[in-house]
C-alpha cells in the first residue's frame, strides 16, 4: 500500500487518518500541537480532536514535516484555506516530484482569490509540476471517524490522478467518485459554507422550514452561477460536491458553519463566537474572498453579499433578511 501522509491534526486530518487507517495504509499525521504527538503516539487518540476515537497503530504522528513527507507517496492537505500557502511553501523542500498532492481544504484564498489547488500549484510550480487533486463533498468528520457510509467526490484535471485516489481511499465505509471539474468541485466546497451560515442565521431567528428551503434553493443557484462564471460545470453543482455537501452543511447539528449562523441569528457578535471555539468555521473568512470573486466575474449573489454584511460590517440579521426578501421580484 502507498504511504500517505496527511497534514493536520484537526477533525478533517484526524477523521481521515482513522479512515484510510482501517485499510491499513501506513499513514504519518503532521501535528501542529506538539502536545498532541505525544497523546497519538502513545495513548492513540487525539486529546483535542475526536478524543473518544482510537486510532490504529499504523498512525504515527509528528511535528516534524521533513519527517511526515519523506517517503511519502501521497500527501492529503487538511489545513485551514489561510494557512494553506504558508504550509505548502514550508513542505516544498521536502516533497517529491512524483507524489501525489491532495487537497481536503474547503476555502478560497482571500488575497488572491485562488481555490487550493491553484494555491498548491502556485507554490510547487517553480520546482515541479505537481499532480493534483482535491476532495469535497457531504462530510461530517465526526461520522467519518464512526465509519458511518459517506460519499464524497475526488476531483483532478487529470482522470487517472482522480482514479488513482479513488482506489487508494475508497472503502466499505467511504466511497469516491471522480470528476475532472475541479474548478466546480472546490467552488461548491467553499462556497456553501457561506450559505450554511446564512441558514443557521434564519434558525437562530426562529425562522421555519419554508425559509429554509428558499436559502437552499437560492443559495445553490448563486453557487451554481459563480462556478461556472469561472469556468466550472453546472452539473457538478448537482452532485455531492455542491447540493450533496450544501444539503447537509445547511441542516447538519454538526455543522460548525451553520452554528456561527445560529449564533449570530441569536444576537451574538462574531468575534465572541469564534474565540470560544478552537474549531474553524471556514466560511467566515470565505464569506468575503466570494463576494470578490463574484464581482470580479460580474456574478449576482444577494444571499453571499448580506452575510458579508452582517459578518464583517455590522448589518443585523433581521435587516439582512428584509433587504433579500424586499429585492426586485424578476423571474426564476
Amino acid at each position: 500500500m502507498r504511504q500517505i501522509a496527511i497534514i493536520g491534526g484537526g477533525s478533517w486530518g484526524t477523521a481521515l487518518a482513522l479512515a484510510l487507517g482501517r485499510k491499513g495504509h501506513p499513514i504519518r499525521l503532521w501535528v501542529f500541537e506538539n502536545e498532541l504527538v505525544e497523546s497519538i503516539n502513545s495513548q492513540r487518540r487525539n486529546a483535542l480532536y475526536l478524543s473518544e476515537f482510537e486510532l490504529p497503530d499504523c498512525v504515527t504522528a509528528s511535528h516534524s514535516l521533513e519527517t511526515v513527507l519523506g517517503g511519502a507517496d501521497i500527501v492529503l492537505t487538511v489545513v485551514p484555506s489561510h494557512h494553506c500557502r504558508a504550509v505548502y511553501q514550508a513542505m516544498l523542500p521536502f516533497l517529491r516530484p512524483e507524489v501525489v498532492l491532495v487537497s481536503a481544504t474547503k476555502g478560497i484564498e482571500t488575497e488572491s482569490l485562488l481555490r487550493m489547488s491553484e494555491v498548491i500549484s502556485a507554490v510547487t510550480l517553480p520546482v515541479f509540476q505537481p499532480r493534483v487533486a482535491v476532495i469535497s463533498g457531504p462530510s461530517f468528520a465526526k461520522e467519518v471517524a464512526k465509519g458511518d457510509p459517506t460519499a464524497i467526490v475526488v476531483a483532478s484535471e487529470d482522470l487517472g490522478t482522480a482514479q488513482l485516489i479513488q482506489q487508494e481511499f475508497s472503502s466499505p465505509s467511504l466511497r469516491l467518485y471522480t470528476n475532472t471539474d475541479v474548478t466546480g468541485v472546490e467552488l461548491g466546497g467553499a462556497v456553501k459554507n457561506v450559505i450554511a451560515i446564512a441558514a443557521g442565521v434564519c434558525s437562530g431567528l426562529g425562522f421555519g422550514f419554508n425559509s429554509l428551503a428558499a436559502l437552499v434553493t437560492r443559495g445553490l443557484s448563486e453557487m451554481t452561477r459563480l462556478a461556472v462564471a469561472c469556468g466550472g460545470r453546472r452539473d457538478t453543482l448537482g452532485g455531492l460536491a455542491g447540493m450533496g455537501d450544501l444539503l447537509l452543511t445547511c441542516t447538519g447539528e454538526l455543522s460548525r458553519n451553520r452554528s456561527v449562523g445560529v449564533q449570530l441569528g441569536q444576537g451574538r457578535k462574531l468575534a465572541e463566537i469564534v474565540s470560544s471555539t478552537r474549531m474553524i468555521a471556514e466560511g467566515v473568512l470565505t464569506t468575503t474572498a466570494t463576494v470578490a470573486l463574484a464581482r470580479k466575474y460580474q456574478v449576482e449573489m444577494p444571499i453571499t453579499e448580506q452575510m458579508e454584511a452582517v459578518l464583517h460590517h455590522g448589518k443585523s440579521p433581521q435587516e439582512a433578511i428584509r433587504e433579500l426578501m424586499e429585492r426586485r421580484l424578476k423571474g426564476e
